[in-house]
């Protein structure tokens, strides 16, 4: 559903290129109705909308984002954010690598179901995290994308 400020734009929109359509072009345009017309109202509307909707809603996303970055910055975990000491389950068997991305040194596979630790360390979405394969703890960074918290159900 579109938000309010959507409808609020996109109305003003439409209101300012009747405005501008009617001071701005000739009259025997608007005495029936025709595809020209029906161009200029679309698009007209589509791009006075837009662009007052992309200058509102910027201005609102400064505002949400605000929060976020007070909890950071007093010390509250930001939703995730992996918890430094936080046990996560291995989803499918895991590549910890020795730096982030695909293209990063392998230094072991992680079986599917294995405890993971996060250290709370991330970059973008790959997490830094240590975990116990064949006896030996290691410390590497793993995709997020393939780790679930240990109270999640089983898939």
């Amino acid at each position: 559903m579109p938000s309010v400020t959507a409808i609020a734009a996109y109305g003003a929109g439409l209101l300012l290129t009747l405005c501008l359509a009617a001071w701005l072009s000739p009259r025997a345009w608007w005495r029936r109705a025709n595809l020209r017309a029906a161009a200029v109202l679309i698009g007209g509307t589509a791009l006075l909308g837009g662009s007052l909707h992309a200058l509102f809603a910027a201005g609102s996303a400064g505002r949400t984002a605000a929060p976020a970055a007070r909890l950071a910055a007093a010390g509250t975990p930001v939703p995730g954010t992996p918890a430094a000491g936080a046990m996560y389950r291995v989803r499918d068997h895991l590549n910890l690598r020795a730096d982030t991305g695909v293209d990063a040194r392998r230094l072991a596979v992680v079986p599917a179901g294995t405890q993971v630790t996060a250290s709370g360390r991330r970059r973008g979405d790959w997490w830094q995290v240590s975990a116990v394969v064949n006896g030996r703890r290691l410390d590497g960074w793993a995709s997020s994308l393939w780790l679930r918290r240990t109270d999640e159900g089983v898939e």
